[in-house]
């Protein structure tokens, strides 16, 4: 096994290619636990169809816990509406296809959304108030099967030679409602900075979907509280400032 071909690096892992083999080497402190479950989702998500890396090997490389899958060759969507600006608006089309196409499948044995932003909720910094408001409305918002990815988002789409997509990095993968999926893609593309495609995207699936677009938005401050116990400072004043909008319009 060759570890001398980087393709990323994040906060807590890095990946490599080797061959025909993607391998994600996580830090030494990372968590087993969320190894190991990002492993089982991603294997439970390859039960439903859709295209994805396949799972090849859990293993462990010099005292480091790494996940082995198929390495997909191809450009990601980030990449092509990089390097054609022009094209934008196909690219953001395709990337609600697929989000659409994720939504349509069902996962019983995934952990529940829900649950998830419960537990993350709990965990932020708000004042109790704000943390029951935002818990009371979550419980009342209305409870669907749906998988949802967690960060789908263009660099998480993978466009091959021969123009398949494959969609990638399935860590956050839960079992809800997809229009909070929708919320988080949407805060995505604020926290990179693209305002503008966070607007063509909301607006483009909120008329392929037939969703309102009210709807979504009830989401963001219970999606951006929930996301806000991990990132940055920078990223976590950010996603504070939607919680505090009550109603957001």
């Amino acid at each position: 096994m060759k570890l001398d071909r980087v393709i990323a690096v994040r906060n807590n892992k890095t990946v490599y290619r080797d061959g025909d083999r993607c391998i994600k080497v996580f830090n030494a402190e990372y968590s087993k636990a969320d190894v190991l479950n990002e492993a089982l989702n991603q294997a439970r998500i390859e039960e439903t169809g859709l295209n994805i890396p396949k799972i090849l090997e859990v293993t462990m490389i010099d005292g480091k816990w790494a996940i082995i899958s198929e390495f997909i060759k191809g450009k990601t969507l980030a990449q092509l509406i990089e390097e054609n600006p022009e094209e934008k608006e196909k690219y953001i089309e395709l990337l609600v296809d697929l989000q659409m196409l994720t939504h349509s499948k069902t996962c019983p044995l995934l952990n529940k959304l829900k649950d998830k932003m419960s537990r993350k909720i709990a965990m932020t910094e708000l004042d109790a108030t704000t943390r029951y408001d935002l818990h009371t409305r979550l419980e009342g918002m209305p409870k669907h099967n749906k998988v949802c990815h967690g960060d789908f988002n263009p660099s998480n789409i993978i466009i091959t030679e021969d123009g398949m997509p494959y969609i990638i990095d399935w860590a956050h993968a839960t079992q809800g409602n997809a229009s909070a999926d929708v919320a988080r893609t949407y805060l995505l593309f604020w926290l990179n900075g693209d305002i503008a495609g966070a607007e063509l995207y909301l607006d483009t699936f909120c008329k392929k979907s037939d969703t309102a677009k009210q709807y979504v938005q009830k989401w963001m401050p219970i999606v951006a509280a929930s996301q806000s116990v991990k990132g940055n400072e920078k990223e976590r004043e950010f996603l504070m400032s939607w919680v505090g909008v009550v109603d957001y319009q």
